[in-house]
């Protein structure tokens, strides 16, 4: 009996993805652990393995496809006896998909075609801009309704005939069909279009990608439904970097004469945010709605800048790991990233993460919380800066760093002690082994 093929969910958040490539053809026979096809998510690229045996009978899903959604069916498989090729009846779910990519093109189009032809706006009463159609603009002169009290549902939120027609004059603003709300949960209203601001042809678009799709929904939902606080403290790093540079220098050479490990600061700042959770609990936690999850290991992520995002994998029971593990663990996992190879339980979790632009010679930031965890820090660029020790100015390496906490889960205390922990280990990276 036929059956069909469906998409994959490959980590618990993942919603939907990109079907980059088959790796079968129809007519093809395949059985458990036939690799099927390259699936990308917001953060890899993986690979699908078929479950059941039989023939591939029909692929429904093109390759390259984006915005598949997780259990939409991708292809049929053939049971014993049943021949490629034979009719199947394409299920109504994935019917409604290919409606709703087609209606989303449609839109995007008319969209497109409608910019060069807009017509001059109208100026609400409070200053902003009204875009409508010419004909929406004569119905509504003739009806007398005020076009600053509509909302459209054409295009970017255009004016179109039906909205005015729907209208009555001095009717409160209805709802456009399609239109975002006017406010969202947490009561903000959602930004207009940038494309109304800007002439036709001044501009070039670039659409969004699986995993810049991904980073917009999360970072919004972290930056507006977490309650962010931020601590700053500054680290005299002359200690850390002696001690770093005796140590490299210590790495053996192999016959190549590279040597085996090279350490960096970030590497330091790591293993000194583990032995900090480990002292802080209260810190390295993450909120649900019925309970807050005490960690009991310290799982540090790291974030690594990639050309197409921002990924954070991470290096789990850091506090057990000594700086070298630390070191090549960090290297393996950037390199992975980069490749779009990691897989979703080397970068869902954790409990805390570091985010370091130091190297940008960026002085201070902040950063937004990676749920589920409750803080991140951002790490700022070592310089040499005036410093008054003993009554005496000198001049010392001094690095800040900023933590954003979600005050849920850590009191700002809680937090100020953690970070009292921390600024220890980095000015004293002898103490993290007592």
């Amino acid at each position: 009996m036929a059956t069909n093929i469906l998409m994959p969910a490959l980590s618990p958040t993942m919603e939907e993805g990109k079907l980059a490539k088959w790796l079968v053809k129809e007519g093809d026979t395949v059985k458990s652990g036939t690799i099927l096809a390259e699936i990308e998510t917001d953060k890899a690229a993986m690979e699908f393995e078929a479950v059941d045996e039989g023939t591939i009978g029909k692929i429904l899903v093109a390759e390259g496809s984006e915005g598949v959604k997780v259990n939409a069916p991708i292809a049929v498989l053939l049971g014993e006896g049943e021949k490629a090729g034979a009719a199947v009846d394409i299920p109504a779910a994935m019917k409604d998909i290919k409606a709703a990519m087609k209606a989303e093109v449609s839109a995007a189009d008319a969209a497109k075609a409608d910019a060069p032809k807009a017509t001059a706006p109208v100026a609400k009463a409070d200053g902003a801009r009204v875009f409508a159609s010419p004909l929406a603009k004569r119905i509504a002169a003739s009806k007398g309704i005020d076009l600053s009290a509509l909302s459209g549902s054409g295009p970017r939120g255009r004016i179109v005939k039906s909205d005015v027609e729907n209208a009555k004059p001095g009717a409160a603003k209805p709802a456009a069909a399609g239109a975002a709300p006017a406010a969202g949960p947490s009561g903000i209203a959602p930004l207009p279009d940038a494309r109304l601001l800007y002439p036709a042809g001044s501009y070039e678009e670039t659409p969004h990608d699986s995993m810049r799709k991904a980073i917009a929904k999360r970072l919004t939902s972290a930056k507006t439904l977490i309650p962010h606080y931020y601590l700053t403290v500054d680290c005299n790093l002359d200690s850390l970097m002696a001690v770093r540079e005796k140590m490299n220098a210590a790495a053996p050479k192999g016959k190549d004469k590279v040597p085996a490990y090279k350490l960096s600061v970030n590497d330091f700042i790591m293993k000194a945010s583990a032995m900090a959770l480990m002292k802080h609990p209260d810190v390295n936690a993450s909120w649900t709605d019925t309970a807050i999850l005490r960690h009991k290991d310290a799982d540090v992520g790291v974030a690594v800048a990639l050309d197409f995002g921002l990924i954070t994998p991470i290096i789990f029971k850091a506090q057990t790991k000594g700086l070298v593990e630390i070191s090549n663990e960090v290297k393996t996992l950037a390199g992975l990233a980069k490749e779009k190879k990691l897989k979703p339980n080397q970068y869902e979790g954790g409990g805390f993460s570091v985010s370091n632009l130091g190297m940008y010679g960026i002085k201070n930031f902040t950063s937004i919380i990676n749920p589920p965890q409750s803080c991140i820090i951002a790490v700022g660029a070592g310089e040499e800066r005036p410093i008054v020790k003993n009554g005496k100015i000198e001049i010392a390496t001094v690095m800040t760093v900023t933590m954003s906490a979600d005050h849920r889960v850590v009191d700002g205390g809680t937090g100020a002690k953690f970070l009292q922990t921390l600024k220890a280990f980095i000015e004293e990276p002898a103490s993290m082994l007592l």
